[in-house]
């Protein structure tokens, strides 16, 4: 995927890193992103070592804008992007956290996710991105 971002004609060179460090969740992106989340949803980790800034639209769906749109992130801990990003798990607008049918208790279980049953609500700016995930990528 980066090297299709490298090969585009119609974007400037900068933009084109901005993209690349997109989608590996540094830079423009996940700076935006930490302005607006300031934990993982679900474990309430804050430090942010330890956070990733997670696509809701996926990177690969969304337009040039949409990569770059901090309303498009979530910070989240690994294990709890793991399951969003492969539709595991998604959100619904109040924050309640949706799974899947497909995903085992034993997994919630074990990474103690089970016990959730309410997260923050959703910014206005992050519902149609949210509605996306839900529609598209969440296996509900």
């Amino acid at each position: 995927m980066e090297a299709d971002v490298n090969a585009r004609g119609d974007i400037a060179e900068t933009e084109k890193l901005q993209l690349v460090r997109a989608r590996r969740g540094q830079g423009l992106f996940r700076s935006r992103v930490e302005l607006l989340e300031k934990d993982c949803r679900l474990t309430g980790i804050t430090d942010r070592q330890h956070l990733r800034a997670s696509h809701i639209k996926p990177w690969c769906k969304s337009t040039d804008n949409e990569k770059l749109d901090g309303n498009n992130g979530l910070l989240l801990s690994p294990h709890v992007d793991h399951l969003f990003d492969r539709g595991y798990v998604s959100f619904s607008s109040d924050g309640t956290l949706l799974v899947a049918k497909l995903l085992t208790t034993d997994v919630l279980t074990s990474w103690h996710l089970d016990t959730i049953y309410g997260v923050a609500a959703l910014r206005p700016e992050q519902e149609g991105y949210m509605d996306f995930h839900r529609r598209c990528v969440f296996l509900g």
